[in-house]
């Protein structure tokens, strides 16, 4: 099941894609045909979808092939577009990408423990539309695709072997980067918490499509050149340890949004260095997810 929020006649609400992939059907509809009140919020239905709820949703919506709204006339949003809290970021948990930046202060070796930072709600983007280029803040604008993991469900000191039960799906990311920001503040938080800069979409996948443990892979295209490649089996802590060390001491609550960091290819690794130019059009694609599109403006 695919899952979305989108914009039909300047309104949003949260849906979910038909088998086809050609239509949206609103969640309070699906709602209504099930004799049930729905939220019109898709963060607002996270917490509530569960296993039952959505095997029943799957058999009414087979029941009603016909109902729906064809894509072409909505805008698809962020799935989440204004997150509650920070998003919650990994840092070098790829290998090869913690080899390749090592021109970063304080970023020469592979970490025995996850590295956390994380980025403002007011980053976040959607679909096919612009990151802003913030002249007067940066000169050095870099890509980064994750996946992104969607919790499902409040929990704290989360076992490994439990963490499956606390995620809702999955997304795609672009850690947008000014690297010269990164390099200059001690934290990464400004660098990475530009307006603009965590572009999400366009859909999330729901879990039962994508049981753990899973290798998928990660691309990321500037002007149709492929710049990042790689698979998820990659990652040096995989996503139960992720969730379950995350949430020691920390309570996570449905729609938190985890990044799981990027693989090796990003801009400012290259010799010489390859940052984001205004017009640069960037694909950040993941398997069986989809591919989220943005423009640099």
């Amino acid at each position: 099941m695919y899952f979305v929020t989108y914009q039909y006649n300047a309104f949003n609400e949260g849906g979910i894609l038909t088998e086809d992939e050609k239509k949206v059907l609103p969640i309070t509809t699906i709602g209504k045909l099930m004799g049930l009140k729905f939220p019109e919020r898709l963060i607002d239905f996270i917490p509530i979808a569960t296993d039952k709820l959505l095997a029943d949703i799957q058999n009414k919506m087979a029941e009603n092939p016909n109902l729906g709204i064809n894509l072409s006339l909505v805008k698809l949003l962020a799935p989440i577009p204004k997150p509650p809290r920070n998003i919650f970021c990994l840092g070098k948990n790829y290998a090869d990408h913690a080899k390749e930046i090592k021109n970063i202060p304080s970023l020469t070796e592979l970490p025995e423990s996850p590295i956390y930072f994380s980025k403002l709600p007011t980053s976040v983007t959607g679909p096919d539309t612009v990151i802003l280029s913030h002249a007067k803040a940066t000169k050095e604008i870099d890509y980064e695709v994750e996946l992104a993991i969607i919790i499902g469900k409040e929990g704290s000191d989360i076992p490994k072997e439990k963490a499956e039960a606390y995620i809702f799906g999955y997304t795609i990311a672009n850690d947008i980067t000014a690297r010269d920001l990164q390099k200059k503040h001690s934290q990464w938080y400004k660098g990475k918490s530009l307006d603009t800069f965590c572009p999400l979409g366009p859909k999330i996948l729901h879990k039962s499509a994508l049981k753990l443990p899973f290798n998928i892979a990660l691309t990321c295209r500037v002007n149709g050149e492929i710049r990042q490649h790689s698979t998820t089996s990659h990652m040096i802590f995989d996503i139960p340890t992720i969730i379950s060390d995350l949430s020691k001491g920390i309570t996570l609550l449905p729609g938190d949004i985890i990044l799981t960091g990027t693989p090796a290819g990003v801009g400012c690794a290259r010799k010489p260095p390859l940052f984001l130019q205004h017009g640069d059009k960037i694909e950040a694609e993941i398997e069986k997810i989809g591919v989220l599109r943005n423009i640099i403006e």
